[in-house]
């Protein structure tokens, strides 16, 4: 028996993988729901009704998927080129805190038509500067970026946690670490009344569909997939292997930094350093569950989005941990690599 590398992947072959995958994680979890002694299909549907099943779960899903799309996609570019940015935890952090430092420290008079934008521009900036660092050491000393990108998340915590006890704490917090609020014009619109669903959500699916056009359609985007194919091929062709990097890690970085931004100026309001359960992380999976697809990250963020936000409703209905959750999204990652592989290679008896 052996591999042998697939010179075609049928387009029925691409669909159904990430279809397969997921019903194998929720088959391999129904084992673990049914070993905690609740019967399958009834914990699967209250995590669906308790996703979906009122207009408040529905819209809090759309919220908790919202920075997972654009974690996601930040992690997909990346990924794309063969740029592991395993940085986006911290670039969030870095985006949040500057949207909060410019609306409390300087910008919070501008009407909200100017400040809105100018803020998640100066979010997305912040992203970029964090990711350049990994970036640099990489093209100019050859270090790993995915050490570098995964110790600089503690880093920026730690410096968003020094801002928020010292020049950008709350006075008004009772104490509490947390930093000045952004001002009431800087907050997005929402998109449900007496919801917490705002434009973000949006802007993010409008962002996924312009990364897949820059993706599918730009000499940028040939020019990245190319440095992920086959790095030496594209730069013996004329492609500038340096100069790509550099609009990847922007574009992703960019990215990672508009979902800090788009948190604290669409729910909280302020930055803590709980303000992310691990949104950057996630936002491998979700990547990798879409297979690097753009389009296919708004999916497998309301996947992932799903899961977390319905597991409450299992829990409190059947009694099982809600970690359950934490292990299905797991699982999808593991069955989708095996799956993705399968897609590129066949087996020769």
């Amino acid at each position: 028996m052996r591999f042998e590398r697939r010179e075609h992947r049928p387009l029925y072959l691409l669909i159904a993988t990430p279809v397969i995958a997921v019903i194998a994680a929720l088959a391999l979890a129904g084992i673990l729901i049914s070993i905690a002694g609740a019967p399958v299909l009834d914990a699967y549907w209250r995590i669906l009704t308790g996703a979906f099943g009122s207009r408040l779960s529905a819209t809090e899903t759309l919220t908790r998927a919202t920075p997972l799309m654009l974690t996601g996609l930040a992690a997909a570019v990346a990924f794309r080129a063969r740029l592991w940015n395993i940085g986006a935890e911290g670039q969030f952090y870095l985006g949040a805190i500057a949207v909060a430092a410019a609306s409390a420290k300087l910008l919070g008079n501008l009407p909200a038509p100017l400040l809105i934008p100018l803020l998640l521009l100066i979010g997305a900036i912040a992203g970029m500067v964090l990711i350049l660092v990994p970036l640099w050491l990489r093209l100019r000393f050859s270090v790993d970026e995915v050490v570098t990108s995964l110790l600089l998340n503690f880093i920026a915590v730690l410096f968003v946690s020094m801002l928020i006890d010292g020049v950008l704490k709350d006075p008004l917090a009772f104490g509490w670490p947390q930093s000045q609020s952004v001002s009431d014009h800087a907050m997005l619109p929402k998109l449900i009344a007496r919801s917490r669903l705002h434009i973000g959500l949006a802007i993010a699916i409008a962002l996924a569909i312009a990364v897949h056009f820059v993706q599918s359609r730009t000499v940028f985007g040939m020019q990245s997939r190319a440095a992920g194919l086959n790095p030496a091929g594209a730069s013996f062709a004329g492609v500038p292997l340096g100069r790509t990097l550099v609009k990847v890690a922007c574009l992703s970085g960019g990215l990672a930094g508009l979902a800090g931004a788009i948190e604290v100026m669409g729910v909280k309001g302020y930055v803590t350093t709980d303000l992310s359960p691990g949104f950057g992380y996630a936002g491998i999976v979700v990547a990798m569950l879409a297979n690097l697809n753009p389009l296919g990250v708004v999916f497998a963020a309301i996947f992932t989005a799903t899961m977390f936000v319905g597991a409450d409703g299992m829990s409190r209905g059947l009694g099982i941990p809600t970690y359950i959750a934490d292990v299905t999204v797991a699982l999808s990652l593991l069955t989708m690599l095996i799956a993705l592989f399968f897609t590129q290679y066949r087996i020769r008896r």
